[in-house]
């Protein structure tokens, strides 16, 4: 069955639907200024503890620092999803089992990433992260199968996940954006709801 990925949390009422409706992993973005879902180290630590300790944490930046990554580190996250930039020496080095982030915008082949054991998972994501825009699902059917999680990301809702599943058959399906609140001040049970309801019983063929 396909795991559910609900990210951009960033306050307890946020954590409380969480923890009742029970994804399996729990996004949080940190370190990046530009996104209203943006929250601070002590704000991360606060949720945290209020998340069921059976959801997976996981800290979401782009192009972290060595400090950040320290930070994210002891903060106690599950794992760390890097989007952007980051050296190789820098990624092989991290303490968090990764999630590395590619955007797609053309056909790509997932390159060295897939040989550093402590890169976990590789999270598909449209060509601007976080925009809320889909991509062309078919460019990923061309790739070759690869033994670490395969997460997919960029415009997913509850009215579209089930197909993305069935055609791509991913480890896990990403969501943010397709299920907030008109105002933007956090996430919407009832579309948290159906998109995890949605995505654990599509039929794959």
């Amino acid at each position: 069955m396909t795991k559910v990925k609900i990210c951009g949390l960033k306050n307890p009422t946020d954590i409380k639907c969480i923890n009742t409706l029970s994804p399996d992993f729990a996004g949080f973005v940190m370190f990046f200024e530009k996104s209203h879902r943006n929250i601070s180290v002590q704000t991360a630590q606060e949720l945290l503890a209020l998340l069921d300790k059976n959801i997976k944490s996981v800290a979401v930046t782009v192009s972290p620092t060595e400090e950040q990554l320290e930070q994210i580190h002891t903060l106690g996250f599950d794992y760390v999803q890097i989007h952007g930039k980051i050296s190789e020496k820098l990624l092989s080095e991290c303490k968090t089992p990764v999630i590395r982030a590619i955007n797609v915008s053309g056909i790509e082949s997932i390159g060295d990433i897939e040989n550093l054991d402590n890169v976990k998972g590789i999270l598909f994501d449209s060509a601007v992260p976080g925009s809320g825009k889909s991509f062309d699902w078919s460019m990923l059917e061309k790739l070759p199968k690869n033994p670490k999680m395969l997460f997919l990301a960029g415009g997913l809702t509850a009215d579209n996940v089930a197909k993305a599943v069935a055609q791509l058959r991913p480890f896990a399906v990403d969501v943010s954006s397709g299920v907030e609140l008109a105002d933007k001040s956090g996430k919407d049970y009832q579309l948290v709801q159906a998109f995890i309801k949605n995505a654990k019983s599509a039929i794959i063929h």
